[in-house]
């Protein structure tokens, strides 16, 4: 039977013990139904992963005793980024789950021209902790022990700007566009850091494509069918960790 695992938001210490508050304490209580006694897996969401036994359980509050620190093993040695354009509700949360079982190092939600959704600077900070809690929830199914950055969604332009011009970075940029001439076996034959960028359900306008072409990225098509942005993200992720990590 597999252990429950769960994440801790401050680094536990090992050797000691570590207390599960709020939500994760009422779903290891009330949902799964655990006792003192049990055992369970605890992670830290920087890589260290900890055997856990339960010691106490209060109203909202759970008491775990700690094994020694240990690394985890599930991380791709392929840095992973995925800019995202932002899709609504349901989708995006699956792009951000299946992304972090994916083995992604970092997410950034995007706004562009033809995105349905707009938020506003609340709105985005909501969402932005709406996609950590996924992200959380996807490492605990998946087995993974580093939480991925979650950005503050941002407009494309915004994010181009960050990333400066494209020569010399020792990123592989990519960017998923059905109108590309050629597919992901014109990439390199190798890469460590690859950037991802996938438009939103209405795809990218032609000023932004020429943009992104701009600041390095090679424009790829994922075969002769027009996938949905969600099916997009998941395909092309898939494809270059079997290409660059660890599928």
């Amino acid at each position: 039977m597999r252990l429950t695992r769960i994440h801790v938001s401050a680094p536990p210490q090992a050797g000691g013990a570590c207390t599960v508050r709020g939500e994760a304490a009422n779903h290891l209580a009330r949902v799964l139904r655990l006792e003192v006694g049990d055992t369970l897996e605890v992670f830290d969401g920087e890589g260290g992963e900890y055997s856990g036994r339960i010691e106490a359980m209060r109203k909202g509050e759970v008491q775990v005793a700690l094994g020694p620190r240990r690394e985890g093993l599930t991380e791709s040695s392929l840095q992973l980024t995925l800019a995202q354009g932002i899709s609504r509700g349901e989708r995006m949360d699956w792009v951000v789950q299946k992304a972090v079982e994916l083995g992604v190092t970092r997410i950034v939600p995007v706004l562009t021209e033809r995105s349905v959704v707009r938020l506003d600077a609340e709105q985005a900070r909501h969402k932005q902790r709406h996609w950590h809690g996924v992200a959380v929830a996807a490492c605990e199914q998946s087995g993974r022990s580093r939480l991925p950055t979650i950005d503050l969604p941002q407009p494309l332009p915004m994010f181009f700007a960050a990333l400066g011009a494209g020569a010399g970075t020792g990123t592989l940029r990519v960017l998923a566009n059905p109108q590309a001439h050629t597919g992901l076996a014109a990439l390199p034959a190798t890469a460590e850091q690859v950037l991802v960028l996938i438009g939103p359900e209405g795809g990218l306008a032609a000023a932004e494509i020429h943009a992104a072409v701009e600041h390095g990225f090679l424009c790829v098509r994922l075969g002769p069918r027009v996938l949905r942005t969600e099916t997009a993200a998941v395909a092309v992720l898939a494809l270059l960790q079997q290409r660059f990590g660890d599928l």
